[in-house]
C-alpha cells in the first residue's frame, strides 16, 4: 500500500479479460488500480490481479509471449500477493485439459479438468462455499461461514494440495 492507506493493485491486461469490470470492483473496494501490460511494472508490484475470460491455451500463450509471466514470477519472488479470477485462477495450476492438455503457470499443484459426466455444465448460479475451518484466512475475512457465491464455469481444479484450498463447493 501507500502512506495514505490505499492499496495499489496491478491489474494485468492480457487481452483476454474484462479488465474494466474488475478495475471498477477493485476501485469500489478502495484500491488504487493500475491496469498494465508492462512486465516491469508488474515485477515491482506487491498486489497483482490476473483476470481472464475465454480459453486456456490462448491466454497462457499471451502471458508467456507478452513478458507478463516473467514480471508476475518476479513479483511473486519478491513476496507479492496474487489473486487469479476466472480463467486467471485456472492459469495458476500445473496444467489444463481444456481442448487438449496444456501447461499452466504451475504456481499451484493440480490440474484444471472438465466436470464429471452427469454434472450440469456450465455451472452457472449461486452455490455455498464450504471452508472446513479455513474461513479465518485473509481471503475470506469478513464473510459469514458458508457464504453463497456466484459461479460461471465449465472446468474445475482437481488434485490441489489441501493446504492450498481456502474454500470449495459441491457441483456434480
Amino acid at each position: 500500500g501507500d502512506p495514505h492507506g490505499m492499496t495499489r493493485v496491478a491489474l494485468l491486461d492480457t487481452g483476454v479479460g474484462n479488465v474494466f469490470s474488475v478495475r471498477r470492483a477493485l476501485e469500489r473496494l478502495g484500491a488504487e488500480v493500475v491496469t498494465t501490460r508492462d512486465p516491469g511494472l508488474v515485477a515491482s508490484s506487491t498486489r497483482v490481479v490476473l483476470p481472464g475470460v475465454g480459453a486456456f491455451a490462448p491466454a497462457r500463450e499471451r502471458l508467456a509471449a507478452s513478458g507478463l509471466e516473467e514480471g508476475l514470477r518476479a513479483a511473486l519472488g519478491g513476496g507479492a500477493r496474487l489473486l487469479g479470477l476466472c480463467l486467471g485462477f485456472q492459469l495458476l495450476f500445473e496444467e489444463s485439459e481444456e481442448f487438449g492438455t496444456m501447461k499452466g503457470l504451475g504456481l499451484l499443484g493440480g490440474r484444471v479438468v472438465p466436470f464429471p459426466s452427469g454434472a450440469r455444465v456450465p455451472h452457472v448460479g449461486w452455490n455455498r462455499l464450504e471452508t472446513e475451518g479455513s474461513a479465518d484466512g485473509p481471503l475470506l475475512a469478513g464473510l459469514p461461514r458458508g457464504p453463497y457465491v456466484y459461479f460461471v464455469h465449465s472446468f474445475r481444479p482437481e488434485g490441489a494440495d489441501p493446504a492450498d484450498v481456502a474454500a470449495f463447493c459441491d457441483h456434480g
